[in-house]
């Protein structure tokens, strides 16, 4: 089955507690979920912009994600039930804070790509963080020791 299928986020909403397998599998699935869809988020997915989430997958899952299911995830049916934030607040309670943490910084290179961010993409990424239950300290690496 494909990963663009995102069986593990239409799991988390059974009700069901992922295993570890699954929560790794679900960990990338929301990955490629959260990075399709900010390709999208204009509307116009360019294909250097499905290239630039395909590396930014393959070097923080190292699984090779074909063009096409970067595409499909973009372009889901899953957000005609409902909106990315909800699937993204599910989530991040079946997911431990390295987890929510890698694709925030992974959403962060895909935006930051071209080394221009409009305030739409500014906006996205707030609203990915919040979702997901990041802190500021989190997002900028700050640890007590």
């Amino acid at each position: 089955m494909s990963i663009a299928s995102l069986a593990g986020v239409l799991k988390i909403f059974g009700g069901t507690d992922p295993t570890p397998e699954e929560q790794a599998q679900l960990a990338k699935e929301v990955m490629l979920m959260t990075l399709a869809r900010a390709t999208a988020a204009d509307t116009n997915i360019k294909a250097i912009e499905v290239e630039k989430v395909r590396e930014v997958l393959l070097s923080r899952t190292g699984e090779d994600f074909p063009a096409a299911d970067v595409r499909v995830a973009a372009h889901s049916q899953i957000y005609e039930k409902a909106p990315l934030d909800k699937y993204l607040t599910s989530a991040s309670k079946k997911l431990g804070p390295a987890d929510r943490l890698n694709i925030a910084q992974a959403l962060f290179e895909v935006i930051n790509a071209d080394g221009r961010v409009s305030d739409r993409e500014i906006s996205f990424f707030d609203n990915v963080a919040n979702c997901l239950s990041l802190t500021p300290s989190q997002l900028v690496g700050l640890e007590a020791e």
